[in-house]
Order: structure tokens, then C-alpha cells, then sequence
């Protein structure tokens, strides 16, 4: 058996099997995800799923690969944000709090030496980014952590987005031949993917900050690693492309609050899922709609990877275009009252 599919087996079988007990140990802590205005659930639900989201990586991990400095420092990073997420489902931390735990898991990355230090001029040859790789990777873990955490609004949406992205990422792993990447790329998939079986809709349980953090984390951290052995940005524009649902809503919303001149970290309900709701859709219609979208854009991530430099660009900016004429149109760039999502 392929290590990889090996990893992916594994995830998703402890994830599957141990999300029950986490589930009431959520119960018991009073870590419930409770109905409110900008929510679309109706009964308090527990949350805090992600422990068994990392409990499933992690097993999978120590039981495919063999230790060494990058893999304990990736392990180190996510336990420190699992332990931010876990106190957040508990006790809901300020977003200024939050965001001091996602800098310090993101720089525990930095000292294991973890870092981008390379970017692909587009024109031409390779670009050293010298004493500007800590603050680019703290800027780049803690950005995607954040993306995926934003996305985390319907039953199923974020594990799913998840699962298609790490796919993603596990298949151009392997055809660049990078089988580390491509083993814990399967892991993320797989625990991502058996906590789906509890969380699709109808949810019994959420993941909360505690896996919505932590799987943007895993993967911000692995593209970093890919980055490293291959010495090309491509390890950091395939993930950028296969989570662009999640980073183009997160996007739409700091441009839709910073127009109508709320805080930027205020929630609002004009997320597209927020908006797909609005128009008439079922929370399960929603969330598939979202899937098909993100694997198209996992598809594109893959054709990005086939091209010239240039012509993976003008793929990105198509792709942009795209989403910004489909922003427009259902309403995301407009406040919620305006957009009519009340």
C-alpha cells in the first residue's frame, strides 16, 4: 500500500471514530456553538470537532513519516493553535488575543526554520526575500488560518473546502514527486474528510476555531514546506488558487465592510453563503454549489502547474475577473440590510 493512501486511511478512520467522544467532551466543557442573529443554525450545537480532526492528522503523521526537525516543527505549530482554538470554543477570545496565538503557532514555524525564502519573479529568475522571509511567513500562515476560520458559516462548508484543497495540493505534490508533502497533504484530507461524515448537514457537531484554525494552519505550513524543497513560488500559488472560495469571500468582506465604514473583524451576514441562503437556496444546495466552485478552482490550481509563469497568471487573473463579476451580481460587494439579506 502507497504510504500516502496509507495516511489518508488512517486520518479519516481516527477522526471518524473518535469525533463522538469529542463531541461530548465539547458537551461537558460547554463548548456549544449557540444561534444568533448572523448564525444559521437554531439549537445550540457542540463544537471544538477540530480535536478530533488534529488527534486523526497527527496519528496518521507519526504513523507514515519519520521525525525530523520540519515535521516536529509542523506538529509543535499546530498543537499551539489547537490550544488557541480549544480556549476559544470555550471561552471565546478577543480577536485581538486570537490573532497573538496565530502569530506565535506561525513564528514556532520560523524557529524550526520554516520559512519562505524564495519567491518566482514572474519575468524571470528567482527572488530572495532575505530578511523579509519571517514577516512574509508569519503574514502568509496567519492570512490562510484566518481564510478557512471565515469560511466556517454552513454545516459541511469548511471541512469540505478543506478536503478539496488538500487534494488538490496531495496531487500536484505527487506530480512534482514531493512525497512528504504529498503523505501529510493525504492526512489533512482524510481527517478533514471523516469529520465531514458528522458535520454535513445536518451538523451533530461543529469544528469550531479549534479545526477551522487548525486545518488553515496545516496547510499554510505545508505549502510553506513544498515552497522550501521545491525553491518555487507554484507551492504557494496552488493553495491560493484551490482555497480561492474562502480567500476571495474573505476579501469581499474586508472590501464590503471597509466601504460601509464598519470594522474591518466586525461578522456581518453578507458572506456568499449568507447570500446563496438569501436567494432561495437550501443550506445543502449551498454548501454542494460551494464544493462544485471550489473544485473547479482545484482544477485550475492543477492547470496552473502545467503552464509558463505568464500564462499561469493570466489564469489568476481571469479567475479574478470571474469572481468579481459573480461578487457583483449576488451581492456580496453590498451591505447585508442593502443586499437585502434580512
Amino acid at each position: 500500500m502507497q504510504l500516502y493512501v496509507f495516511a489518508f486511511l488512517v486520518a479519516l478512520a481516527i477522526t471518524y471514530c473518535i469525533t463522538p467522544q469529542v463531541k461530548d467532551l465539547a458537551i461537558k466543557l460547554g463548548a456549544l456553538d449557540k444561534p444568533d442573529a448572523r448564525k444559521v443554525h437554531t439549537v445550540p450545537i457542540p463544537r471544538m470537532g477540530g480535536l478530533a480532526i488534529y488527534a486523526g492528522f497527527v496519528v496518521a503523521v507519526l504513523s507514515s513519516l519519520r521525525l525530523n526537525t520540519e515535521i516536529i516543527g509542523l506538529l509543535v505549530g499546530g498543537t499551539t493553535i489547537l490550544i488557541v482554538g480549544i480556549i476559544d470554543d470555550i471561552k471565546q477570545l478577543p480577536a485581538k488575543v486570537k490573532l497573538l496565538g496565530q502569530i506565535v503557532a506561525a513564528l514556532v514555524l520560523v524557529l524550526y526554520d520554516i520559512r519562505i525564502e524564495w519567491l518566482t519573479n514572474p519575468f524571470g529568475d528567482m527572488i530572495y526575500v532575505d530578511y523579509w522571509s519571517i514577516p512574509l511567513t508569519v503574514l502568509w500562515v496567519v492570512g490562510l488560518t484566518n481564510t478557512v476560520n471565515l469560511i466556517d458559516g454552513l454545516d459541511g462548508l469548511a471541512a469540505g473546502v478543506s478536503t478539496i484543497a488538500s487534494i488538490t495540493m496531495f496531487l500536484v505534490a505527487l506530480q512534482f514527486d514531493f512525497w512528504v508533502i504529498a503523505v501529510l497533504m493525504a492526512a489533512v484530507a482524510g481527517s478533514a474528510l471523516g469529520f465531514l461524515q458528522h458535520n454535513f448537514n445536518p451538523a451533530r457537531i461543529f469544528m469550531g476555531d479549534t479545526g477551522s484554525m487548525f486545518l488553515g494552519y496545516t496547510i499554510a505550513a505545508i505549502s510553506v514546506l513544498g515552497a522550501m524543497k521545491s525553491a518555487a513560488t507554484i507551492a504557494l500559488i496552488v493553495p491560493i488558487v484551490a482555497l480561492g472560495l474562502p480567500i476571495m469571500d474573505t476579501a469581499f468582506a474586508i472590501i464590503r465592510r471597509f466601504t460601509s465604514g464598519r470594522p474591518i473583524f466586525k461578522p456581518d451576514k453578507g458572506h456568499l453563503h449568507h447570500r446563496l441562503l438569501a436567494m432561495g437556496l437550501t443550506q445543502k444546495q449551498a454548501v454542494l454549489l460551494m464544493y462544485v466552485i471550489s473544485g473547479c478552482l482545484g482544477l485550475s490550481a492543477i492547470a496552473v502547474t502545467e503552464v509558463n509563469s505568464r500564462m499561469a497568471m493570466a489564469i489568476i487573473v481571469i479567475l479574478v475577473a470571474i469572481a468579481f463579476i459573480g461578487a457583483k451580481k449576488i451581492g456580496v460587494l453590498k451591505e447585508p440590510d442593502s443586499a437585502g439579506s434580512h
